[in-house]
């Protein structure tokens, strides 16, 4: 019994996780990805935001300061004079320029992790690897028996 119970001790002691499953990478893999995906149609959002602001500011430019126009806040609509409405046009489309520049660098951090994960699992998506995979993988296949093929992750 003392054997034994030293045997499990050591077991536990490797200090290694075991690796997770291929539906947990796959699932986290998804996760990463569609978490990319957010990012990039939030700064799409904001890039016609941008423009729009810029429609805005350019038409009340050749306008008269004096003149009055009507802003959205906060889903009420106050009216303010031109002089009034155009800075702050103006300051919102630095704050989302900023916002958009930090989401830009988000989305190309997530695309590196993505990237370093895909490397570590070997995860293949479908379709990518049909292209490049067939000249690369039919000589490895054949001397490797077949046995390397299987060790990735397939995601669709």
């Amino acid at each position: 019994m003392a054997a034994n119970s030293s045997n499990n001790t050591s077991d536990k002691s490797g200090g290694k996780l075991p690796a997770p499953s291929a539906e947990q990478v796959v699932a986290t893999f998804q996760r990463m990805r569609q978490e990319q995906r957010s990012m990039a149609s939030k700064a799409a959002e904001l890039e016609m935001e941008i423009n729009e602001h810029s429609l805005v500011i350019d038409t009340l430019k050749e306008v008269d300061p004096t003149r009055k126009c009507f802003r959205l806040v906060g889903g009420v609509l106050v009216e303010r004079t031109v002089k009034e409405v155009l800075p702050a046009l103006e300051n919102n489309k630095e704050q989302i320029t900023k916002i958009v520049e930090s989401l830009n660098s988000q989305m190309q951090a997530k695309g590196r992790e993505l990237t370093e994960y895909r490397e570590r699992y070997n995860i293949r998506l479908v379709g990518e690897d049909d292209k490049q995979g067939k000249a690369d993988a039919s000589p490895a296949k054949e001397s490797e028996g077949g046995s390397k093929g299987g060790a990735g992750v397939l995601v669709s």
